[in-house]
């Protein structure tokens, strides 16, 4: 009999969630059956802000070095967790068919019926630099945590709200305590954020076959634009940096911000073209913005 996969994923409630959502596509699929190993990272021991930590990989590389040491067989990540630097020995064998990317506020209220002064939590630049373009006048707390532990903060009257994407609570099953759900010309979300990545031993030429089954080409090709802008403004998963590329089989359009951490200053393109050059449009895009004086905004983020 054909020993089960040994998939590697953080033991996060929301990560082994995502993790056994791949791993039953996965059997439905081929027939492998699937275990889930659970692994500790670096960014859920740490009580640093993301910032502070950097953000690149922080969620990822203890999953590569297993991998890397054959502990396990493949991982799954959120895919907005993951650096945009390529790693020759780690193959990126499937981007699994992406869930809502926007992000949603969960509170009792809406963002514009929220009293001023209200306590708004996120661990993300991103968020909050396009939260106060919207609110300034609201007062936006940090946190870390998993999502069970951000939304107890309302119920304990630590805070008003908090913003999380709103793939997870749906994979969570609480998306019922959504208040709102950011349309995408308000909030851009995190690139690849709501798809899931799925690696492997780049050696692993049998995986990469077996795995390849998840891949979803249209979230490939969004996620692969929005992580070229990412890359290209050598940005990490924590920098002030929004992008959303809709696939729509033919032409991409892709959208991309980098927003000041004031809320105030901001710069932000589109572009479209074809499908099959979507990390050149997304170099493009940087390359424009870049021109625009996003590199200056990023770099007042990081001091």
């Amino acid at each position: 009999m054909t020993a089960p996969l040994r998939m590697g994923t953080r033991k996060s409630e929301l990560a082994t969630t995502q993790s056994g959502l791949v791993a039953r596509r996965l059997t439905e699929l081929t027939g492998r059956e699937v275990e889930l190993v659970g692994i500790t990272t670096y960014g859920d021991v740490s009580r640093a802000n993301l910032t502070q930590l950097g953000g690149t990989g922080v969620f990822v590389s203890e999953l590569r070095n297993k991998l890397i040491d054959g502990e396990i067989d493949f991982a799954v990540h959120s895919l907005k967790d993951l650096p945009t630097a390529d790693d020759p020995r780690i193959t990126l064998v499937a981007t699994a068919l992406r869930d809502d990317p926007r992000d949603a506020l969960v509170s009792s209220a809406k963002l514009a019926d929220l009293a001023p002064g209200a306590r708004v939590g996120t661990g993300s630049p991103r968020r909050v630099a396009q939260l106060r373009a919207l609110r300034p006048d609201l007062h936006y707390v940090p946190i870390r945590g998993n999502a069970p532990t951000r939304i107890g903060k309302i119920a304990a009257g630590e805070l008003d709200a908090v913003v999380l994407a709103t793939a997870g609570l749906r994979r969570l099953g609480r998306d019922g305590e959504i208040s709102q759900i950011f349309e995408v010309d308000e909030l851009l979300p995190a690139p690849g954020q709501g798809a899931l990545a799925v690696e492997c031993s780049s050696d692993r030429a049998d995986l990469i076959e077996l795995l390849g089954v998840l891949d979803d080409p249209r979230t490939r090709t969004a996620v692969t634009a929005e992580r070229a802008v990412l890359s290209a403004l050598e940005a990490g998963c924590a920098a002030p940096v929004g992008a959303f590329a809709s696939d729509d089989g033919h032409i991409l359009n892709l959208t991309a911000t980098v927003v000041a951490i004031d809320g105030v200053r901001s710069v932000r393109k589109s572009t479209s073209g074809p499908r099959l050059a979507a990390m050149e449009l997304g170099r493009d895009l940087a390359a424009a913005m870049i021109a625009e004086g996003a590199g200056t905004l990023m770099g007042e983020q990081a001091h």
